[in-house]
């Protein structure tokens, strides 16, 4: 075997395999029922389509990240409260002021001025907090207010957003949508798109719920009515339990005196799935992981005969009796009103974990599944007419050379259709317009070679060293023409959103799919005829 037929067939086997590769990935987007025969270690996949192709949601979220540096703060106030009674540092009151502002009440100026006082246990343990202006002597009283860094707050927001986009982003993925996209916009806002979505109040739902699971002790102490009426104990809050009739249906809300303290949080949960009870109604099971297991063992031996309050969101899902010490690691959260679809996006967001700050639906746009069909035919149609249009006139100018040039245009189109496939990208409506766009790119590179091939027949070479000298000559030229507009739409996938992103990603799977089958197909049909038939002249 020589080189040359070593070559030959090496293209041959390259082309074959690309090929027949992309109509496999093809093959199940195409509008017909399941193949019976066909294997089940082949690809299933349909290409995936865009929110405006497929129908769905287009949501843009404002974080409120306020709340996060309120609940750090809220956070920090309460241990700065039990530290400083630990060290025996005598503060009449720690409260959050202003919402992101920490005030306290020194007993006299000797506790924050001493050696080991407030002003030196607050260098050293709290060194996140800075004095605010000078403290105010009221009597023998020094009122201290602190605030944090500007730098440390702007940390905070930051990262409230990352931990919201990532904890929307486990919960969409555990919804079940299909190539959702969502991603940051500006500094506080985060943007959502969901194709094929077609319920979009649940999806709003699942998203927005900020998911804050805590366990507190019910007030069985103090008089409910009182606390009704306004009364309401130091360290004590009012929340509801909804609560549904099983024989009307009708649904109640039961006031509660809660104590405000949470004994345990949602970040001592490992797992929630769904169960149904001995009546075959839905619940929610949750795991604890190994910190937690203990934590709700002390909780529950401490309180025996005390009601334990499981609070998601303000809302009380239930509040049973401890009767007795609970050393498993497992708690339940079951509610008269629960269906098993509420049951099941109680258990997402809690596996997801909660927002670290509310989230507001700024913008809302919904796109019906009839108005993407819609946009699916016209794309289609406008790549048929381009691609009749293209084909005809390579035919009538180019005559066979150009009948080659309309074989590598159809590989070209299913090349692209194939990767798609293959690669799980999202075809949208710019896309469409990407692959236009392609059906003209497809024969650009052949244009510069068959007349770089006219120009030297003209020059009277025979047809091989003609068409040897067209490829060669025009190659630098192609490569130029294309590398510079791949580079232009890699810059568009890397800063663009959405439908740019789309556009984007099939002009550069065509622009690689066009040199393909510009510069190794046709040349392989020109070198195939060749050397089968005694070529005089090139029809071209």
């Amino acid at each position: 075997m020589t080189g040359t037929q070593s070559k030959f067939r090496w293209r041959l086997v390259l082309i074959l395999i690309v090929f027949i590769g992309a109509v496999v990935y093809c093959l199940p987007t195409l509008p017909m029922e399941p193949l019976a025969w066909w294997p089940k270690f082949f690809p299933q996949d349909k290409i995936h389509l865009g929110l405006d192709l497929q129908g769905g949601m287009h949501l843009i979220l404002g974080v409120e990240t306020a709340k996060a540096v309120e609940s750090e703060m809220e956070r920090i106030k309460n241990d700065l409260k039990n530290d400083l009674k630990k060290e025996q540092i005598f503060a009449l009151s720690v409260e959050r002021v202003q919402g992101d502002k920490i005030e306290v009440l020194l007993l006299n100026p000797e506790v924050k001025e001493r050696d080991g006082g407030f002003d030196d246990y607050l260098e050293e343990s709290y060194p996140i907090l800075k004095q605010i202006g000078d403290p105010q002597q009221e009597g023998d009283r020094v009122k201290v207010l602190l605030g944090m860094d500007p730098r440390q707050i702007a940390d905070i927001k930051k990262s409230a957003v990352d931990q919201a986009l990532e904890t929307i982003r486990n919960r969409i993925d555990e919804f079940g949508v299909s190539e959702p996209e969502i991603a940051r916009q500006g500094s506080d806002r985060i943007l959502i798109q969901l194709p094929g979505v077609d319920d979009p109040q649940r999806a709003k739902d699942l998203i927005g719920k900020t998911a804050l699971l805590e366990f507190k002790l019910v007030d069985d102490l103090n008089s409910l009515q009182r606390a009704l009426a306004g009364d309401i104990p130091f360290g004590d809050v009012i929340l509801y339990e909804r609560q549904e009739d099983p024989k009307t249906g009708a649904v109640s809300k039961t006031p509660l005196l809660i104590q405000d303290k949470a004994l345990m949080t949602g970040d001592a949960l490992k797992d929630a799935r769904v169960r149904f009870n001995e009546f075959n109604r839905p619940e929610v099971t949750l795991s604890l992981n190994a910190a937690g297991a203990r934590q709700f063992d002390r909780i529950t031996a401490e309180n025996v005969g005390r009601r334990l309050a499981i609070i998601l969101d303000n809302n009380v899902y239930s509040a049973p009796v401890i009767e007795e010490r609970i050393s498993g690691g497992e708690a339940r959260i079951k509610s008269t009103t629960f269906t098993l679809e509420d049951a099941k996006d109680l258990a997402i967001v809690l596996r997801a974990g909660s927002l670290p700050a509310p989230v507001q639906i700024l913008e809302e746009r919904t796109v019906g599944p009839s108005l993407g069909q819609d946009s699916i035919k016209q794309g289609i149609t406008s790549i048929i007419i381009g691609g009749i249009l293209v084909v005809l006139f390579m035919i009538i100018y180019y005559k066979l050379a150009g009948a080659v040039a309309d074989i590598a245009l159809i590989m070209n189109l299913i090349i692209i259709m194939g990767v798609l496939a293959a690669f799980k990208a999202t075809l949208t409506l710019p896309g469409i317009a990407g692959l236009v766009l392609t059906v003209g790119m497809a024969v650009d590179a052949n244009v510069l070679i068959f007349e770089r091939i006219r120009e030297e027949v003209r020059m009277g070479k025979p047809p091989r060293a003609a068409l040897e000298a067209g490829y060669s000559k025009a190659f630098l030229t192609i490569m130029d023409a294309n590398v510079t507009t791949l580079i232009a739409a890699v810059v568009l996938w890397q800063f663009g959103t959405g439908p740019i992103q789309g556009f984007a990603v099939t002009l550069s799977i065509g622009i690689v799919a066009s040199l393909f089958t510009a510069m190794v197909v046709t040349r392989f049909v020109f070198d195939l005829v060749l050397s089968k038939v005694r070529v005089k002249h090139l029809s071209i």
